[in-house]
C-alpha cells in the first residue's frame, strides 16, 4: 500500500475578527497582544455610544471612553468570567463616567484661585505657557524607558494603583514601583536641566 503524500498546508494567520469575546479575552489575559487590540477595537464603538449616553459634555464622554478602554486594558485580568464580558465591560464604563461626572461636579463647585482658574481665551500667555508645558512634559517622557513612561503615565495621569499597573503590565509590583521612582527621578533631571538651559 502507497503512502498518500500531502504537502504542509501554510500556517495561516489566525483571524482574530472572528474570534468570540470568550476566546479573545482568555487569549488577552494570557498575554496575546493582538487578542486585546482586538477586544478593544470590537467594543470601542459600545463603549463610546454608552459614555456618550451617560454623559452630556461629548469632550467628557471621549475622555470616559478613552479612559474606559485602558482601564480594559490594564484590569482584564481581574475579570473572572462569572459574567458575560459585555456585562463587565458595561459596568466598567458606567463606574469610569460616575467617576467623570462626579469630577466635573467637583470642579464646578470648587472654583480654582483667580490666578489658575483664568480662561485661556482671556489669557493667551497662560496658554501658551501650558501648550509649552505639555510639550516638555511629552519630550521629557520621550527621553525615559518606555516601561517607566508607561508606569509614571498610568499611576500619575490615570491613578491606577501600583497592584493594577503591575498585573496589566505583567510585572512585580516592586518592579512598577522602581519604575515609577526612577521614571519621575529622570523627568525631573530632564525638567531641571531645561529650566537651567
Amino acid at each position: 500500500m502507497k503512502a498518500i503524500r500531502q504537502p504542509l498546508r501554510a500556517q495561516s494567520r489566525l483571524d482574530y475578527e472572528s474570534l468570540s469575546d470568550p476566546i479573545l479575552v482568555m487569549r488577552a489575559k494570557n498575554g496575546d497582544a493582538a487578542a486585546l487590540e482586538a477586544v478593544c477595537a470590537r467594543h470601542a464603538p459600545r463603549v463610546e455610544r454608552l459614555a456618550r449616553h451617560l454623559l452630556r459634555d461629548p469632550e467628557d464622554a471621549r475622555d470616559a471612553a478613552q479612559e474606559s478602554l485602558a482601564k480594559l486594558c490594564v484590569r482584564l485580568r481581574q475579570f473572572r468570567g462569572e459574567s458575560q464580558f459585555s456585562t463587565w465591560l458595561h459596568r466598567l464604563v458606567v463606574n469610569t463616567c460616575r467617576d467623570a461626572a462626579e469630577r466635573q461636579r467637583s470642579r464646578t463647585h470648587d472654583p480654582l484661585p483667580d490666578e489658575l482658574g483664568a480662561d485661556v481665551e482671556h489669557d493667551p500667555a497662560r496658554g501658551v505657557r501650558l501648550a509649552e508645558l505639555r510639550r516638555e512634559l511629552c519630550d521629557s517622557l520621550a527621553g525615559i524607558s518606555p516601561e517607566q513612561a508607561q508606569v509614571i503615565l498610568l499611576k500619575d495621569g490615570l491613578g491606577y494603583t501600583f497592584e493594577e499597573i503591575a498585573s496589566a503590565a505583567g510585572m512585580p509590583v516592586g518592579t512598577a514601583k522602581c519604575h515609577a521612582h526612577r521614571g519621575r527621578h529622570r523627568l525631573r533631571e530632564r525638567l531641571e536641566k531645561r529650566d537651567v538651559a
